[in-house]
């Protein structure tokens, strides 16, 4: 299994604020489609609930704390060891292809960094409010293999990053 956060994160690594993005990037929405689709999808309970119902062709596995949570369209867990054998014996079986997203929020990603083997950025060339960060994570942990620009409608880079070895 491989483990591929994508997010966009602006400038002051803001990747939300009051469960939406503070951005409109039609681009990146598509990027986000067409890497996720067909995809186990692990999120967050908030980030579940900020879709606004589940998204077609992707399984959602939503860890959360909130005890008998249960939304129509995804399997909940209450840690992310759990959520992850989960998805192991999915992508294991065939049922699902070996690469899963991590789609945030703020505390999944922090959490699942050690775990995290692939990280898709849409890096936001501006700062932006917001009361949710995308975490820290070095150079030496990551390598930049390759970097994307666009200009519109905003200056933003599609960057893919690896775990080094």
């Amino acid at each position: 299994m491989i483990l591929t956060a994508i997010a966009a994160m602006a400038k002051n690594r803001t990747i939300g604020v009051n469960g939406d993005l503070p951005w409109r990037i039609p681009e990146d929405f598509k990027f986000f489609k067409d890497k996720t689709t067909g995809h186990i999808m692990i999120m967050g309970r908030k980030t579940f609930e900020s879709l606004g119902g589940p998204l077609p062709n992707r399984l959602h596995v939503v860890i959360t704390r909130q005890n008998n949570y249960e939304p129509e369209g995804a399997h909940v867990f209450s840690t992310i060891g759990d959520a992850l054998d989960f998805c192991s014996e999915q992508t294991d079986s065939g049922a699902w292809p070996e690469e899963v997203f991590i789609i945030g929020g703020g505390e999944i990603y922090k959490q699942m960094l050690d775990s995290t083997d692939r990280i898709l950025l849409t890096e936001i060339q501006r700062e932006f409010e917001g009361d949710t960060k995308f975490p820290e994570f070095s150079s030496e942990e990551f390598a930049e293999i390759d970097r994307s620009h666009r200009e519109k409608p905003v200056p933003f880079d599609f960057v893919t990053y690896e775990r080094r070895d």
